[in-house]
């Protein structure tokens, strides 16, 4: 599997195609704090976007277009063991599902991206005070300290898994000993 670092091209590009589709992503999760400085080890890119569901064939289209497709299964370490590789069975699963988050794989590069539909928190709150952030020739949308701080506490709450609380302890250590 490629370095995330080698994966900014294939992600800025559905960052912009969000964009173009009326949509802010939000870079949040491990990426982000790689972004912000932490050593953490992460194999995914999670973005925090409006749930409209008016818009989800398009926003299928732009990952499916670019081999990207929707996860079926996942298994409890958070890995996708299955997809849908068909996309009209995948708009259909959305629709049907409505869920408040949907995790898309390219199979041939292992690129994932995860988007949680205004959850755990508002998109559009997070995106406001989003500080942006030029990598390479792509402008991405990084969650400010203080929302990346909420989101992680919110991860830890549910899962308490060590790497949460070692993101928390980069995190309030970074924002300046905010507890």
């Amino acid at each position: 599997m490629k370095e995330s670092s080698d994966y900014i091209e294939a992600v800025g590009e559905i960052v912009g195609a969000l964009e173009a589709l009326g949509l802010t992503p939000v870079l949040i999760g491990g990426m982000a704090l790689i972004i912000l400085g932490s050593r953490r080890v992460t194999k995914d890119f999670d973005f925090l976007v409006p749930a409209e569901a008016d818009k989800q064939e398009a926003l299928l289209e732009i990952f499916y277009k670019r081999r990207f497709e929707l996860a079926s299964k996942v298994n409890k370490e958070g890995e996708i063991i299955r997809t849908i590789d068909n996309q009209k069975i995948a708009a259909v699963r959305l629709r049907l599902d409505s869920p408040s988050s949907a995790y898309f794989l390219n199979k041939k590069t292992g690129l994932r991206i995860d988007l949680l539909f205004d959850f755990p928190l508002p998109a559009r709150e997070i995106a406001g005070r989003a500080k942006k952030k030029k990598i390479r020739s792509f402008t991405f949308y990084i969650a400010s300290k203080k929302d990346l701080l909420r989101l992680k506490e919110i991860a830890y709450q549910d899962r308490s898994s060590p790497a949460d609380a070692q993101d928390l302890e980069f995190l309030k250590k970074s924002i300046g000993g905010v507890h």
